[in-house]
């Protein structure tokens, strides 16, 4: 499972031109799944994102989480996040989870991230083309490998 953090002020996702979901002040959370990903991993991410400290204290110090803040989350499904670009100029989506089981653990992801968080979050829709808006705050980017946890 592959992710991206943004930590943002707001951000929105649109699917068909309508707001679809949106957020104030928290994370966008792009996942990418594999095959080969599994509800451990799922447990594992969903722990990190929570209490990642990143978000300033009053001291301006990147020291306290998601979960501290009472901040938003707002999930998307991303295959992209597994593309290979080794071969040629056209990625290749080869270790992308297959739709269905992406589809069940994405699922999962969210519920088990709503759970934590002990409280809704948003999302997009899985598959659907969508346009996501987002205020990056600071700008926070980071990447989360279950697979490769440094």
């Amino acid at each position: 499972m592959r992710i991206i953090l943004q930590r943002v002020t707001e951000a929105s996702v649109c699917i068909n031109n309508r707001v679809h979901a949106s957020i104030s002040k928290g994370l966008v959370v792009l996942v990418g799944i594999t095959n080969d990903d599994t509800l451990a991993d799922i447990e594992w991410a969903v722990s990190k994102i929570c209490h990642l400290r990143i978000f300033a204290d009053k001291n301006g110090q990147m020291n306290i989480s998601l979960i501290d803040t009472m901040g938003e989350a707002l999930v998307i499904s991303q295959f992209t996040l597994f593309a290979s670009t080794k071969k040629g100029n056209r990625p290749s989506f080869l270790q992308a989870g297959s739709p269905s089981f992406a589809t069940k653990m994405y699922e999962i992801f969210c519920k088990e991230l709503s759970t934590m968080l002990a409280r809704e979050i948003a999302t997009g829709v899985f598959g659907a083309d969508m346009q996501v808006s987002l205020i990056n705050d600071g700008p926070v980017t980071i990447s989360i490998d279950t697979k490769n946890k440094e």
